[in-house]
């Protein structure tokens, strides 16, 4: 064992599940946007090169909604500062471009659909170089020289039944161009059969799950989020240099067995061993002890969790029981600001200065467009970006750079064509659309935790940045598509 007493957390709680829904209700225009929820009160090719790297958690959906956060009222950032945002981009377009964004703002991921919402619209302000008029409580409009886009927020309410009749709505009633969303990736799929039936493009964010750009790939859906194999890549290739066998459990059901085939392979890839079979648990398990008893008993250096929800919480107390906590290393990467105190808080002793993955910290990028992102996130919102606002912002980038590309053409060929291997500055730097597949090739980050009650949630220190290349994912049909990429695993074997 490499490092035998380091308590490693790398994460995985995959952010996937709710999202859309029917009947617009209420959204975020452009500066004002709803008071964050809190965190849940149980857990929940050749591109360019790097700017940083990184290694993402994945997050399922938390079994719980998330109660409001007391919090003052965000508040306007000066106009002109908005104006000084970025060099403003010019379009040209006959008729205002409308672009849907679907998140949860009400619902029990409203925590991850604020997130998305209150950046998108930043970054909308930060594209034009001005704020956005509202022209009602859902719509806001931007100006790009002689081009007008709206945007028009739906609160799907965390409700997954609603997911497909907003995008309907917005698509046949509203004549949407693009659609943006979302946080669940059940939700996502169900977006992206829409989107290819009504040959609409559609931005996802921050929706997680490798089927996106795997077996439910279409030539409509771009994602600027992060899949769950890159997760794994950019977890395993630090975890292996800490560590040299692994056991690893998950929750018994598909985002339980994806997850674990990817960090097998990509753990495996690193040079690192599996010891045991994977271990497959109920999600709903309360008691631990047969899987706790196994993990304890395996011999292996450390153990990688790929969890949902608030089983954390019987889980670590059953680690800490067995002994595991103490004897192992353990693979759960950081997540959002809040939820790190609620799901790390008990056992803040052994956290401390131990390092993991995230796909996105505002400390961690060193670039103006996060500097900007920082300072309006903090004058408006009374709080520092968190785990989906680059995500936001980057969906907004790449809708209104796929637009400048395409001649301001919204059509769905034409942003086809346009977003196919495009690549733009976002606040974690640049992003890069993969044309064989549409995986966003992006920077994601290793920290250590420093202090878990800082003010300001500064809580972590920088180590490193990755940038993981995730193998193409798509199914034997379409794989003519992936061209010189690995297939199926990161060897291509």
């Amino acid at each position: 064992m490499k490092r035998s007493t380091l308590f490693l957390v790398l994460a995985m709680l995959v952010i996937a599940s709710l999202v859309l829904a029917a009947c617009p209700s209420a959204a975020t225009p452009a500066p004002a946007a709803t008071e964050p929820p809190a965190a849940p009160a149980e857990a929940p090719t050749a591109a360019p090169e790097p700017t940083a790297t990184p290694l993402p958690a994945a997050t399922e959906a938390p079994t719980e909604a998330p109660t409001a956060a007391p919090a003052e009222a965000p508040t306007e950032a000066p106009a002109d500062d908005a104006a000084t945002a970025g060099e403003p981009m010019v379009l040209t377009c006959e008729e205002p471009i409308k672009i849907g964004l679907i998140t949860d703002l009400s619902g029990a991921l409203a925590l991850y659909g604020v997130m998305t919402s209150r950046s998108f619209q930043l970054g909308m302000e930060y594209a034009s170089g001005a704020a956005g008029t509202a022209i009602d409580a859902n719509t806001t409009s931007y100006t790009f020289g002689d081009c007008e886009v709206q945007v028009l927020v739906r609160d799907d309410k965390g409700s997954a039944e609603l997911t497909a009749t907003l995008a309907r709505e917005l698509i046949e009633r509203d004549a949407a161009d693009i659609l943006v969303g979302t946080v669940s990736s059940g939700s996502t799929a169900t977006l992206q059969e829409i989107a290819k039936e009504s040959q609409v493009p559609l931005i996802v964010a921050p929706a997680a799950a490798n089927d996106i750009t795997g077996v439910n790939f279409n030539e409509y859906t771009f994602r600027v989020s992060r899949s769950n194999y890159q997760d794994f890549i950019n977890l395993c290739e630090y975890l292996t240099t800490q560590y040299d066998t692994f056991i690893q459990i998950a929750p018994d059901y598909s985002f339980g067995y994806g997850g674990a085939a990817s960090a097998r392979d990509a753990c495996t890839y690193f040079g690192g061993e599996f010891v045991a079979d994977d271990i497959f648990a109920p999600l709903d398990t309360a008691d631990f002890t047969p899987y706790m008893e196994q993990i304890a008993d395996s011999g292996a250096d450390a153990w990688i969790v790929t969890w949902a929800g608030g089983g954390f919480i019987p889980m670590f107390q059953s680690a800490k029981e067995f002994g595991v906590l103490e004897s192992m290393g353990m693979g759960a990467s950081y997540f959002d600001n809040r939820t790190m105190a609620a799901i790390f808080g008990p056992v803040a002793e052994q956290m401390q200065g131990q390092a993991s993955g995230i796909l996105y910290q505002y400390q961690a990028p060193d670039n103006a467009i996060n500097d900007w992102l920082v300072e309006q996130v903090k004058a408006r919102y009374n709080e520092p970006p968190d785990l989906f606002d680059a995500d936001g912002m980057n969906a907004a980038l790449l809708a209104i750079h796929a637009l400048e590309k395409s001649g301001g053409d919204a059509s769905g060929e034409a942003m086809i064509a346009a977003m196919e291997g495009i690549d733009f500055d976002g606040p974690k730097g640049n992003i890069y659309i993969r044309p064989e597949d549409h995986v966003a090739i992006q920077d994601m980050y290793i920290l250590k935790l420093v202090d878990l009650t800082a003010p300001d949630f500064d809580m972590f220190e920088y180590v490193t940045t990755t940038r993981p290349e995730p193998p193409c994912l798509l199914p034997e049909t379409l794989q003519d598509r992936c061209g010189d990429l690995p297939i199926g695993t990161l060897s291509g074997e």
